[in-house]
């Protein structure tokens, strides 16, 4: 059963990013209400702002359509994460419209909210980010300076174009991998089935029991004889080998935040590989490619090698995993390695509020508080 408000706010079945994301939709439609009441309230909407409002609803509307809809429960869509991207993006176009039209008294905090984003996605030594800290910054008795509503719009919409691409880049991978995972059980499988429809396919993975006698006893993976279910079982023995190296891999994996599956889809890119892999070592063997390693005399044998191929797959994919494992640390959020350190040099909203508070009210405090605000731009200085 699923809990339904007046607003059409769902608590999804799905994943636990799912079930945040619609949470944070409420959120927003929260957030707007509240900004229409207040509005009402003082006087009435001017048309621009209902302008703005429409917009909000038709983005808060286009988000639980993509979290909700058919497209949104339809698993391979879940994996590729791309209901959850169109969800994000339609939330970060309303959230920036909603600091369009916030409060006057709720300005200060929003803009520190839209500075902290531009710190993680922009850096802190990009020209927006700097602009609008200086304009927080501009006296902590006055209003925040004319034109910092739009300047922290603008701020923290370049903030999430920069988080929507790194996320982009994320997903455009796992695309890549599932296709080329796609591909790769394709050429298995069909590899089985020709050998099983052709003898003569099926005798390449044998190995002759005295090559200088013509006509000799074989060596196959399933007997003395090649068997339509031979390549079958050694491609099966290296998904086997590929499974576990993959269970392995498993220690240096980290889960992710995201609704991208790229440790999934690198664990199901190693099975058919793994399969590949045993079939092809096994062929270059029994056609002497490698000096020394011409001739297996039992049928296990046959099958130990093919085990080790499938494990050699795991020194091919390494570097898939970590291309993967590089995009997912790209995506930076609150906690992560590369955010603001939470140290005197932060501009969070909690410090920097209650230095609103203590803000000085006659002209020695305010050349005092003047000294003050000039030791933080140096204290920040040294923290970059």
């Amino acid at each position: 059963m699923v809990n339904v408000d007046s607003d059409g706010d769902v608590a999804v079945r799905g994943s636990s990013w799912y079930q945040r994301m619609s949470a944070h939709v409420a959120h927003l439609q929260g957030q707007l209400n509240k900004f229409v009441a207040l509005r009402v309230q003082a006087g009435g909407i001017s048309a621009a702002d209902e302008e703005i409002v429409t917009k909000v609803t038709a983005h808060l509307n286009a988000a639980r359509t993509a979290l909700q809809g058919p497209e949104g429960r339809k698993i391979r869509r879940r994996m590729s994460g791309a209901p959850a991207d169109r969800a994000l993006a339609n939330m970060h176009e309303a959230e920036v419209a909603l600091l369009r039209i916030a409060p006057r008294e709720e300005l200060r905090n929003k803009g520190f909210y839209a500075l902290s984003h531009a710190w993680l996605h922009l850096g802190r030594d990009e020209e927006l980010p700097r602009q609008l800290e200086a304009a927080l910054y501009r006296g902590t008795d006055v209003e925040p300076a004319p034109g910092t509503r739009e300047l922290a719009a603008i701020t923290l919409h370049a903030a999430y174009q920069a988080e929507e691409a790194e996320r982009a880049r994320v997903r455009s991978f796992t695309h890549m991998v599932v296709s080329a995972a796609g591909v790769m059980w394709i050429l298995a499988v069909a590899l089985g089935v020709w050998a099983a429809q052709n003898y003569h396919v099926a005798e390449i993975f044998c190995f002759p029991v005295d090559r200088e006698v013509e006509g000799s006893e074989k060596v196959c993976p399933l007997g003395d004889s090649a068997g339509s279910a031979d390549v079958f079982f050694l491609e099966f023995i290296g998904m086997l080998a590929a499974a576990v190296a993959g269970a392995v891999s498993l220690k240096d994996v980290r889960g992710t935040a995201g609704p991208y599956h790229v440790a999934t889809g690198l664990i199901i890119l190693r099975l058919p590989v793994g399969a590949l892999l045993a079939a092809g070592g096994i062929l270059l063997m029994s056609g002497e490619f490698f000096p020394g390693l011409t001739r297996l005399d039992t049928p296990t044998q046959v099958i130990a090698w093919g085990f080790a191929f499938g494990i050699l797959q795991e020194s091919l994919t390494r570097a898939v995993d970590r291309q993967g494992r590089s995009l997912l640390d790209n995506i930076k959020g609150p906690g992560s390695e590369t955010a603001p350190p939470s140290n005197s040099c932060s501009l969070t909203a909690g410090p920097a509020l209650d230095r609103v508070a203590a803000a000085p009210t006659d002209e020695a405090s305010a050349s005092r508080g003047s000294r003050i605000r000039r030791g933080r731009r140096g204290r920040r200085g040294r923290c970059d």
